[in-house]
């Protein structure tokens, strides 16, 4: 397998720690975390199956997910930057959002070689101190580019919804205070579903300042086996979820404030089932599983406007990330070694403001 002569950077990954933070689990977690088997049957009892199948396996949500728990995961790959998404930290009612910033200022990402690049925190644009809201980000932290709001909704009731409302892009509440970004010179996480892509395009076209970038590829629920009530059944229903996806990203494209991360494409949403056998994706395997989907998004963005990221832990119960990243090196290795530094380095500097070397 290929290698890079460059140090990678992973625009998207998660921290948390249920043991010392605001966490839904963790009276749980401080209770019974000396018995895992016990608490994952606890967990599977009170949160709603929707849930359950979107993370996998519950041990990922339930244990710290700290610099050194991903320092271990990129072995033998040497990353040297990340930028921390908001991981739904439990305060999530208007100034609450704030502490996951003043916490991440005082991880220790140096101990483990790893420098914290960025953070996109989270806040809810529909509120009307919005605009405190990031100031108060800008003031916690140096580090503070911008912001994620999950709008992803889909309509089978069995795939789990992040957020309270559907087409949450489109309110005009949401609109209003989505201004502020422009103004302040922020970026934009997008997460929704595919079946939501032309959601995003109109929030692109209607804020063509904001640097935009789709997380996750919009995340095709689905394509990969059969999820929720009604969702990627049959051969034939992939294949219209897999078409439908194709024809809207390429439209979504055409926004030139638009990026695109290829992340997040093993979790169990998109109907991988590898942790269900108890065990993670061959290298072989993840190859050929995204290939059609990595060619296409680079056909449509390019080279420079897509974004390589882990989304760990999230993808854990799917994919090793030193696998994951070797499946990468070898899809993308094709369109060159320019190719190759931009996706995975240069494009996340350009988007995040990182300041690294090149």
């Amino acid at each position: 397998m290929k290698g890079l002569d460059f140090p990678i950077i992973d625009p998207h990954i998660h921290q948390w720690d249920p043991y010392h933070t605001p966490h839904s689990a963790a009276l749980l977690v401080k209770t019974l975390g000396k018995y895992p088997v016990l608490m994952d049957k606890i967990v599977r009892l009170v949160k709603p199956k929707p849930l359950l199948d979107s993370l996998g396996v519950t041990q990922y949500a339930l244990n710290p997910y700290l610099p050194e728990h991903y320092k271990a995961d990129t072995v033998p790959f040497d990353v040297d930057c990340v930028v921390h998404v908001e991981a739904n930290w439990h305060h999530q009612k208007r100034f609450g959002v704030v502490e996951e910033t003043h916490w991440l200022n005082q991880l220790n990402f140096k101990t483990h070689n790893l420098n914290l690049g960025a953070i996109v925190a989270t806040a809810d644009p529909r509120y009307k101190k919005f605009k405190d809201i990031l100031t108060a980000h800008q003031d916690a932290s140096p580090l503070f580019r911008g912001i994620r709001k999950m709008a992803a909704w889909h309509d089978d009731q069995g795939v789990y919804r992040w957020c309270d409302k559907p087409h949450l892009y489109q309110s005009k509440t949401f609109l209003k205070g989505f201004e502020h970004l422009a103004k302040m010179e922020l970026s934009f996480d997008a997460w929704a579903y595919s079946t939501q892509l032309n959601e995003i395009n109109l929030l692109a076209k209607n804020f063509p300042q904001t640097p935009i970038v789709v997380d996750h590829l919009a995340t095709p629920v689905g394509l990969f086996g059969s999820v929720g009530k009604r969702t990627g059944r049959t051969s034939a229903e992939r294949a219209d979820i897999f078409e439908q996806w194709k024809y809207e990203l390429e439209d979504l494209a055409q926004q030139k404030n638009v990026y695109a991360k290829i992340s997040g494409l093993m979790m169990p949403v998109l109907g991988h089932t590898f942790y269900q056998q108890q065990r993670t994706a061959s290298i072989a395997e993840i190859i050929h599983l995204l290939t059609p989907m990595i060619q296409h998004a680079i056909n449509v963005f390019g080279t420079d406007r897509i974004i390589y990221a882990s989304n760990f832990p999230m993808d854990k119960p799917n994919v090793a990330l030193s696998d994951l990243i070797s499946a990468y090196i070898e899809m993308i290795n094709p369109y060159g070694d320019h190719a190759l530094h931009a996706i995975f380095r240069q494009n996340a500097a350009n988007f995040y403001k990182l300041k690294i070397e090149s």
